[in-house]
């Protein structure tokens, strides 16, 4: 069935974001700014990660990966939304567009599980301040991160073998600015009840696993927090959590408003608005939410400043 693809369909349209044949220059502006502020802040952290010893915990290993992931998450798919606002209906092959979807996959389900990583250092943190250093040690802290890359990896291969696999109609029209997994099961002429079944089975097992560790690693930093006296405690760690929770919530509260329900409720417009919030606005908010805010973010980018101005001053 596969080959059979390749034979018969060699293209899809992108439609973009907005309908009609009509450019939309000031929102191009606008999307591109973004994007170069993702680049630029996501860039910044993976560089300070690197090049600085004094961002040498698990936190901002974390971190560094988290940031290596936006940036790659929305190159999938913001330069092909920006060329939509200028040149509407965008042509793509079956190959190029399921080699997107797969990347795009495979990409939000390792930030998920990365912000699942966070949450659980930041539990250990909190909860076992005396044992920290034997818990994450720098080993768990690369299975970690390798394993948020392999289960990603695998349940995008997965979905995208088995959506690939159907039918579809020729030059079909895809009512989204990329190849997404709901779009194309809501194009197929084929049978979608395999497809479905794995999405609604185990993509929910995939997706709400780091969610659960969310919810149980932030529940377990509300006890620790609730038993501290002083106010100033407290306050500190409900303001860190309540910023890592708004990000935790736009990027998995969208994501399962897309993704899990039937395809007989599918709508275009509403997933092409919440698939912005999740693939470009949630990307572009996480280095200023989780590091920019911190005083040893802070003091790493002052040092890089320097370092950099330094040679020119002798």
């Amino acid at each position: 069935m596969a080959v059979s693809n390749l034979t018969y369909r060699s293209q899809f349209q992108l439609l973009g974001l907005m309908d009609g044949t009509d450019a939309h220059p000031l929102l191009f502006l606008l999307f591109l700014s973004i994007y170069l502020l993702n680049a630029l802040g996501n860039l910044s952290m993976v560089v300070l990660v690197r090049s600085d010893g004094a961002l040498c915990s698990p936190m901002y290993y974390f971190l560094g990966h988290l940031s290596l992931v936006d940036v790659c998450f929305t190159t999938v798919t913001v330069p092909r939304l920006l060329a939509t606002l200028i040149h509407p209906v965008q042509v793509v092959s079956f190959q190029a567009c399921f080699a997107q979807m797969y990347f795009f996959v495979a990409l939000g389900i390792t930030e998920s599980y990365l912000l699942a990583a966070m949450s659980y250092d930041r539990a250990v943190a909190v909860c076992r301040p005396l044992h920290y250093g034997t818990v994450m040690t720098p080993w768990r802290c690369l299975a970690l991160v390798a394993a948020s890359w392999a289960v990603a990896h695998l349940h995008s291969l997965l979905h995208t073998l088995l959506i690939s696999a159907l039918s579809y109609p020729p030059s079909a029209p895809v009512h989204h600015f990329f190849c997404d997994m709901t779009v194309m099961l809501s194009l197929a002429t084929s049978d979608t009840s395999v497809a479905e079944t794995a999405i609604f089975s185990e993509g929910l097992a995939v997706v709400l696993t780091p969610l659960l560790l969310v919810s149980l690693s932030y529940a377990r930093i509300l006890v620790a927090v609730l038993g501290v006296r002083t106010t100033g405690g407290r306050r500190r760690a409900f303001s860190t959590c309540g910023a890592h929770l708004v990000v935790v919530s736009l990027f998995f509260g969208s994501v399962l408003s897309v993704y899990f329900r039937p395809s007989s409720s599918y709508s275009a417009r509403y997933d092409r608005l919440a698939s912005v919030v999740y693939a470009v606005v949630t990307p572009t908010l996480n280095p200023f939410i989780y590091s920019l805010r911190n005083k040893e973010v802070k003091g790493a980018l002052k040092r890089g400043l320097r370092r950099r101005a330094a040679p020119q001053n002798e």
